[in-house]
């Protein structure tokens, strides 16, 4: 089977069900942005695998999230809800409390913050910090979807909560390293 179908040539795209809408659609931009989060997530495990010693359990958090995104994607695609004629699966208050699970274990290994913080320190929280903005980019954009359609207002919590988790995750990334998070200075010119 080929992997190009011509059926995008004219800017339009199929979602669960068949409806061809623009590829410009909100609906199209909230699952995009998702895709785009689980691209950068896939970069970053890729780059904490080297030192699985320290970051297993961040791995494991990782790689579990990959999986539930493909959900959430899949949620915003289905234009049918709350009912899906195809069977879609929903993302669940349940994947949000597994989130808060692993954003208080992580929190528990850090020092209380004390100043804001900038994206950097080493390069595995810096690109986790990518995925934080790239997820609130995500929340956005189906925070706007959900203005002119009906979605599963999960979703909107999940993405909001994994921006959480992305932040956390980077702070952990930096710390497991003794690398000091960036902090901002109200005096820089």
């Amino acid at each position: 089977m080929k992997i190009y179908t011509k059926t995008g040539d004219k800017g339009e795209t199929g979602l669960i069900g068949g409806a061809r809408v623009s590829k410009a659609d909100q609906r199209i931009v909230a699952y995009g942005t998702v895709d785009e989060i689980n691209s950068n997530i896939g970069l970053a495990i890729s780059l904490l695998r080297p030192r699985q010693g320290i970051f297993s359990d961040l791995i494991e958090a990782l790689t579990g999230i990959q999986n539930d995104l493909f959900l959430v994607g899949s949620d915003l695609a289905d234009p049918d809800y709350p009912e899906s004629r195809y069977g879609t699966r929903r993302t669940s208050e349940n994947m949000v409390t597994k989130l808060e699970t692993t954003i208080d274990k992580f929190e528990a290994e850090l020092a209380p913050i004390t100043f804001f913080i900038l994206p950097g320190g080493s390069a595995e929280a810096s690109l986790l910090h990518v995925c934080r903005s790239v997820s609130r980019r995500a929340e956005t954009a189906a925070v706007a979807l959900s203005k002119m359609a009906s979605i599963n207002p999960v979703v909107v919590m999940y993405l909001n909560r994994l921006s959480d988790l992305f932040f956390v995750s980077a702070r952990l990334a930096n710390k497991r390293q003794n690398v000091p998070d960036v902090a901002w200075s109200k005096d820089q010119p």
